[in-house]
């Protein structure tokens, strides 16, 4: 009998069970994945907690590597036997094995293990769109970039490097600073000592930036607003700290005719052709060393709940990672 972490109810971490799953055969356009690593994400508490509703009882986890053990009929991109990875919708990750759809895998190449793909996938094609489509980096910029430590923030730090783009990152400790300089992020600002949006008017000479990426929502919102020089975009793609409440207009207006925009992963890999591309991209950073993916906690699948609290405590840096 397989396990999975299953929710009956949304809440707190103590809402994820550990339970034994009945794993049936692939139907068209799907395939049974055996987990060999799993990732873990901040979307996968707005789940749990009911923040992005959805049926219950529902698994949780967005991402993860393994072999494919069988497929449906007319799944021809996957075969039994490959190595694939995913970050992808519907949730249902935290399993040892999993039927699930074929349109979110992708073939993972033998240069890159199980346990760097399930930590990098959803952080790492987060980066590359917000990189390459959001707002698109061609060199030279000057960024502000919002919990520079975090999973997503290290992939970011080593992207920007590798652009000739100057990074400003925020962080919560003077610990997770140092973390966040040693994988390229120029500039780091501590947000419990420092005023992040006099500090990156400082850093630019009182010319705010043309872009900041915000995974925190409700604390950083107005404040990211005000780090944007006029015409500057807002790329607001998480909601860490609680949702950006509603606002009127007048405040992008009265900043310079600013943009928000509020992406999804999940919209930019719709089309099979811009997943394939962007996870080709993701793939040749991390292959050639340009991108070295932390995964700074292990946990066992069966310890999910801790690995939340640790997660919506901060306490993590880097990736996360667990195992069946």
């Amino acid at each position: 009998m397989a396990k999975a972490i299953q929710c009956f109810s949304n809440g707190g971490p103590e809402v994820m069970e550990y339970v034994d799953v009945e794993v049936g055969e692939p139907g068209a356009g799907e395939a049974r994945v055996r987990h060999h690593a799993i990732g873990l994400n901040y979307i996968d508490v707005y789940f749990r907690t009911g923040l992005y509703p959805q049926p219950l009882p529902s698994g949780l986890g967005m991402e993860g590597a393994g072999v494919v053990e069988a497929v449906g009929p007319g799944v021809t991109h996957v075969k039994a036997g490959d190595r694939v990875a995913y970050a992808g919708r519907p949730p249902g990750a935290y399993a040892d094995v999993r039927v699930m759809p074929v349109a979110s895998l992708v073939k993972l190449p033998d240069t890159i293990s199980f346990e760097t793909a399930a930590a990098m996938m959803l952080q790492g094609l987060t980066v590359q769109y917000l990189f390459r489509r959001t707002f698109p980096l061609k060199g030279g910029e000057t960024i502000l970039f919002h919990a520079a430590a975090g999973g997503v923030g290290l992939i970011a730090c080593q992207w920007a490097k590798a652009l000739g783009v100057t990074m400003i990152g925020t962080v919560g400790s003077d610990e997770k600073g140092e973390l966040a300089k040693a994988h390229g992020c120029t500039h780091v600002i501590n947000y419990n000592k420092e005023n992040f949006v006099e500090r990156v008017k400082e850093i630019t000479g009182g010319k705010g930036v043309p872009v900041v990426y915000d995974s925190i929502g409700n604390d950083t919102f107005t404040g990211s607003l005000d780090c944007l020089s006029p015409l500057g975009m807002l790329a607001s793609f998480g909601s860490a700290s609680g949702p950006v409440p509603p606002f009127s207009l007048n405040e992008l207006v009265s900043r310079g005719s600013l943009y928000v925009t509020r992406p999804s992963l999940f919209h930019y890999t719709a089309q099979r052709s811009d997943l394939d591309s962007m996870a080709a991209e993701l793939f040749d950073m991390v292959s050639s060393g340009k991108i070295k993916i932390e995964i700074n906690q292990r946990y066992a699948l069966k310890d999910a709940q801790q690995a939340h609290r640790d997660l919506e405590s901060r306490k993590t840096t880097g990736s996360t990672i667990l195992l069946p």
